[in-house]
């Protein structure tokens, strides 16, 4: 089967005041109608940069290198023109935004906002658009939907902007949903909620997704495959649930260190990532996560380690693997 959506070697680099800022480089990667891929790593991977070079919404007046293909539904959005992006756009692919208050605008009310998108998707106006607004504002939870319609943005909690979010990204009705670090600024009840409300929405309406999170733990109950990136690269990727329980690159094995777990004490103090993401201006030479990693070798500062796939549907990127005995 033809993957919905194909990524092939997609680089996007920015001119900055201190140089050349590699944000994405060669990254790889097939989502499937009706999967959910996890996007994880640190602030500054590059996560974002690469949902936003997929979607083709970077600010081009700075990239100072772009090139690959990304291939959606058998089209090349690369080769796309800005008024053919626009047809794909809300109506195929959506995005929920790290922080509602960036994509919401804050003088309109929230009938309105939904009414536009509803409008230029469907043709809706008028007490069409109005019903269709309250049965999405229903399907993400938020109650009295009618009377939400009349308020502000700012009239609501940080969780009802998100859900607010979620029903625009949504409006749409879209074959892809990118969920951009959704839950960054919520407490962990309404962490919870919000990732309980994609998950039910995304098997509901069965589309593709891809969650964004710094937190491994967080996407490994939602995706059914994973995709850890550091300095810009995939460092490995596969399914979900062989990648959490025996990863095979240090990196994700730091990050899923660096995650609270339940069986643990509450007294326990959590495992530190060694030393700071690398400068994306000034990254170092080989593998870009040597300077941090414990198992470190002759080969890591000077070559940097291919993605290489394995038979069971995996890849890493690295000279000295994890090993697994028994697995």
């Amino acid at each position: 089967m033809t993957p919905l959506l194909r990524v092939e070697d997609l680089t996007t680099w920015f001119d900055t005041d201190q140089g050349e800022l590699r944000a994405v480089t060669g990254v790889s990667l097939e989502l499937d109608r009706g999967q959910t891929l996890g996007l994880v790593g640190e602030s500054g991977s590059g996560k974002s940069v690469l949902t936003r070079s997929i979607m083709r919404i970077q600010p081009v007046a700075r990239i100072s290198r772009s090139s690959g293909h990304v291939w959606f539904d058998g089209q090349d959005l690369v080769a796309m023109s800005h008024s053919e992006l626009r047809s794909v756009w809300r109506r195929r692919i959506s995005i929920v935004p790290q922080n509602p208050l960036s994509s919401l605008n804050p003088v309109m009310r929230i009938g309105r906002q939904l009414g536009e998108i509803l409008r230029y998707r469907f043709k809706l106006t008028g007490k069409a658009a109005d019903e269709r607004s309250v049965s999405l504002l229903r399907d993400v939870g938020i109650p009295e939907p009618e009377r939400r319609l009349r308020a502000y943005p700012h009239e609501l909690s940080g969780g009802m902007r998100q859900r607010v979010a979620i029903a625009m990204a949504l409006a749409g009705e879209p074959d892809l949903l990118i969920a951009d670090e959704p839950t960054t600024a919520l407490d962990v009840t309404v962490q919870a909620q919000i990732l309980s409300l994609l998950r039910r929405l995304q098997q509901e309406r069965e589309m593709a997704m891809i969650m964004v999170s710094h937190d491994i733990a967080v996407v490994a109950g939602l995706a059914d495959e994973i995709a850890v990136m550091y300095a810009g690269r995939i460092v490995e990727k596969g399914p979900a649930r062989p990648l959490v329980h025996t990863p095979r690159m240090p990196y994700a094995e730091a990050l899923l260190g660096a995650s609270p777990r339940l069986d643990q004490d509450r007294d326990t103090r959590l495992a530190v990532i060694p030393g700071r993401p690398p400068n994306m201006v000034s990254v170092p030479s080989g593998c870009a996560f040597h300077p941090r990693c414990h198992r470190v070798g002759e080969r890591c500062p000077g070559e940097v380690p291919p993605l290489v796939d394995a038979l069971d549907g995996r890849s890493h990127a690295c000279w000295y693997p994890v090993e697994h005995h028994g697995g």
